[in-house]
């Protein structure tokens, strides 16, 4: 199914800003080799290219409608994007820094593919990722009910979900690899503002196999149901002396740190 870059990118700043919370935890100082796995369009590993100008920086994403975004709109020295699956994803040599934002949450049974990860990192290296954690939140669990009533369930059954773990599960795993781990959590409050705003932001990334897999008729029908339960549930509030809807959005971030490097551990 194919990514919509334009509407993904409809709240850049509140996706962005889990991402350079990660960065800012990432402790090497002049990697030459650095991948952003699952870049999307590509608008946050431009900002890798900017921290570290030095090293060769590669966005891959398993969208071809990502990349195209990506490479029609960043074209700078040491900056490439390319297609790629994260499961089947391997570098030509060991990186210096693997970072992944919100994308193994679409990897079924990615507890497993975490010590690959690390492995495909260069000793001293770092793997640095961010997964939601919300999916007991009503954006997620009114989508699956929903979906899960006639006339919808016999066009979602077995649609892809989103799914992640706890910092605590990420970093037994992880540390049992054998890196030295960093795992935490944090809980955003967004605000946001315009019609219907957490359908927009769902619509384009939680919600969108559900919607793509309906027949138009139904998916409008849908789309209509699933507004007005998120409407009640996240109700329009005032924020600034402007009415908004605050969005409690929980990330798990994790920073693991490959033993071996010569500089000690991150350097």
């Amino acid at each position: 199914m194919p990514w919509d870059p334009t509407s993904y990118l409809q709240y850049a700043d509140e996706r962005g800003r889990p991402f350079v919370e990660l960065l800012a935890r990432v402790r090497a100082e002049a990697p030459d080799r650095v991948v952003d796995l699952g870049c999307g369009p590509g608008n946050l590993t431009a900002l890798l290219a900017r921290r570290w100008p030095r090293a060769e920086v590669v966005g891959v994403d398993s969208s071809p409608e990502m990349i195209d975004r990506a490479r029609a709109e960043l074209v700078t020295a040491g900056l490439r994007f390319t297609v790629g699956d994260v499961r089947t994803w391997r570098p030509e040599r060991p990186v210096d820094v693997l970072v992944s934002n919100a994308t193994l949450q679409w990897v079924p049974g990615h507890l497993d593919l975490l010590p690959e990860l690390l492995a495909r990192v260069a000793p001293g290296g770092t793997l640095a990722f961010g997964v939601p954690g919300n999916f007991a939140e009503p954006s997620h669990v009114l989508r699956a009910e929903l979906a899960g009533r006639a006339p919808y369930r016999e066009h979602t059954r077995g649609v892809d979900v989103p799914a992640a773990h706890d910092a605590a599960t990420y970093l037994e795993v992880l540390a049992a690899a054998g890196a030295q781990v960093d795992a935490w959590e944090t809980t955003y409050l967004h605000v946001l503002r315009g019609e219907d705003p957490v359908f927009a932001w769902v619509r384009s990334t939680g919600a969108r196999p559900t919607l793509e897999a309906l027949p138009v008729d139904l998916r409008e029908r849908f789309a209509e149901e699933f507004r007005a339960a998120l409407r009640a549930a996240y109700p329009t509030t005032e924020v600034g002396g402007e009415p908004a809807v605050v969005l409690p959005f929980r990330r798990v971030f994790v920073v693991a740190t490959r033993p071996g490097g010569a500089d000690g551990p991150g350097e």
